[in-house]
């Protein structure tokens, strides 16, 4: 009586917290469904897109060293943190920058095909055996992806402008820090969180040194005042995200992040008056089906 009691608590125990992880996983797909609105606002401002990441990051920074110090001294310099780092800036860059200069549904459909990139990299970082579906995600990605880019003036099926590029980029990005999160189980989420913060504060100055942005300081308090909440922002979803990682499959993750198609569908379409075409309804629909499928790749 005693041990199935005990079972069943632990049981318990586990469904709630299988059920935070998801639920602060949709909350992170929430907010970056919505988060290219407001990076939009600062753009029309006046403010570059590299330099307003870089300072929305930088606040989340400042923020997260100050109520995370402790952890701070738990901080052991690795290879994995530096790549963290480096896939964090490359993913967050590469998003907001998508999104200023393109249709949003377009990149966030391209920034999806990281069930494609997760494939191969959970298989080669995280050892992660693959069923028969492993093929089968890859190939429909790849077929939803050559819809979607196929155009009949253009010719082969390559990414059209700037904003497809950097959408992909951004995706494969986030499969790498997906897949790298779930390798650095040993690392704090607190931590996590910085280093990623960090690796989007290094890369955004290193790019503005080399003249790819504008480094116009913002004139009104408004600005600033946005900035500064984006930056609050960043750092609960940050750790929420991180939270879910840390305890959801990579590939089971991939899924549940999904959400924040519909959620950037609805945006775009309420506050950029967006309608994707049919064929990035097409080759989106297979996009979306071969992360659902990605699901059941584990073994």
């Amino acid at each position: 009586m005693v041990k199935g009691s005990t079972k069943e608590i632990q049981n318990g125990s586990s469904s709630r917290e299988d059920r935070t992880a998801i639920s602060a996983l949709l909350t992170g797909a929430l907010v970056w469904g919505l988060i290219w609105y407001p990076y939009r606002i600062l753009r029309d401002a006046g403010i570059d897109g590299i330099l307003a990441s870089t300072a929305t990051y930088g606040v989340a920074l400042i923020l997260g060293a100050f109520f995370f110090r402790r952890s701070l001294g738990k901080f052991i310099p690795s290879w994995s943190l530096f790549w963290l780092a480096l896939a964090a800036g490359a993913c967050n860059l590469g998003y907001v920058l998508a999104t200023l200069t393109g249709e949003v549904m377009r990149v966030l459909l391209l920034f999806y095909l990281a069930p494609l990139w997760t494939v191969l990299l959970s298989r080669g970082l995280l050892g992660e055996r693959l069923n028969r579906f492993g093929v089968f995600v890859v190939l429909l990605s790849l077929a939803g992806a050559l819809t979607m880019l196929w155009h009949p003036g253009i010719g082969l099926p390559v990414p059209q402008d700037s904003a497809d590029w950097l959408g992909l980029g951004a995706g494969f990005s986030f499969a790498l820090f997906n897949v790298l999160s779930r390798r650095t189980e040993h690392v704090s989420i607190e931590l996590k969180s910085l280093t990623a913060f960090f690796g989007v504060v290094v890369l955004g100055l290193m790019l503005l040194l080399t003249g790819m942005g504008h480094a116009q300081i913002p004139k009104h308090n408004s600005a600033w005042l946005l900035i500064g909440l984006i930056g609050c922002v960043l750092i609960v979803a940050n750790l929420v995200v991180q939270y879910g990682l840390a305890n959801v499959p990579a590939n089971r993750a991939i899924v549940v992040m999904l959400s924040e198609v519909g959620f950037a569908a609805l945006s775009s379409w309420l506050l950029a008056d967006e309608t994707p075409g049919l064929r990035e309804w097409v080759g989106g629909a297979m996009i979306i089906a071969a992360s659902m499928f990605s699901a059941r790749m584990e073994s």
